[in-house]
């Protein structure tokens, strides 16, 4: 990563120097360079140079605020935003684990403020999306897919948080069997799927989409209900 930012601040600097010059090409035409760089100094380029915190140290940083007893709702959900755009970030995502930020990630599922709650079941899901290692750190951490099943079944729970529960849980299974087992058998304990319905081959996108769908379809129905009474 280092090299990578040296080599475009290396290109943006030429590009500075050359702004505006015109130089004449071997066919006698002429060529004029732009008024300014096409190349963009990015804040991590600029981080990376001038010595900003990482990545890790940001991801840190922000768990710390999302976990202060101190800090109120409002700059938690700033510090959530702040690392969810992080762990977008594949490698983000894996080193979650070297940085021990499962467990307080999901000790976040069972805070009080529902919002929290929201962006935690949230993080989840973008941590796993594609991502093997981090599908199989979530497997391995204590209560962390059984307290997303929970979530989802839970009727009196929050229509939004349920949601953000059904995507994280989607985002965990899919092409990982491992996850895929484990949660249809966890829907099975708590009547939301059939004992015949829980071979599901997390390679096939339809078969996982069969599982995730009615779980939504009940989450809407169970809102709609919830409005009316």
């Amino acid at each position: 990563m280092a090299d990578k930012n040296l080599s475009q601040l290396l290109k943006w600097s030429i590009e500075a120097q050359t702004a505006g010059q015109t130089t004449e090409n071997a066919d006698g035409t002429t060529t004029t360079a732009p008024s300014q760089p096409t190349s963009q100094l990015t804040p991590e380029i600029l981080a990376s140079i001038l010595g900003g915190p990482s990545d890790a140290e940001l991801m840190i940083q922000s768990m710390a605020a999302i976990t202060s007893p101190t800090l109120p709702a409002a700059e938690k959900l700033v510090a959530f935003d702040n690392f969810e755009q992080l762990i977008e970030s594949l490698d983000n995502a894996n080193n979650m684990s070297t940085l021990n930020l499962w467990t307080p990630l999901l000790s976040q599922l069972d805070v009080p403020e529902k919002d929290l709650r929201l962006y935690a079941a949230w993080c989840v899901g973008t941590a796993v999306q594609n991502n093997e290692k981090s599908q199989s750190a979530l497997l391995a951490a204590p209560g962390g897919l059984t307290r997303l099943v929970d979530m989802v079944v839970d009727g009196a729970e929050d229509e939004g948080v349920r949601r953000k529960a059904v995507y994280a849980l989607s985002s965990a299974c899919r092409n990982y069997q491992p996850a895929m087992d484990f949660v249809a058998e966890e829907l099975v304990k708590k009547g939301a799927l059939g004992e015949g319905q829980k071979q599901v081959d997390a390679a096939d996108m339809e078969a996982v989409d069969e599982v995730m769908n009615p779980l939504k379809e009940k989450i809407k129905k169970d809102a709609t209900e919830k409005a009316a009474a």
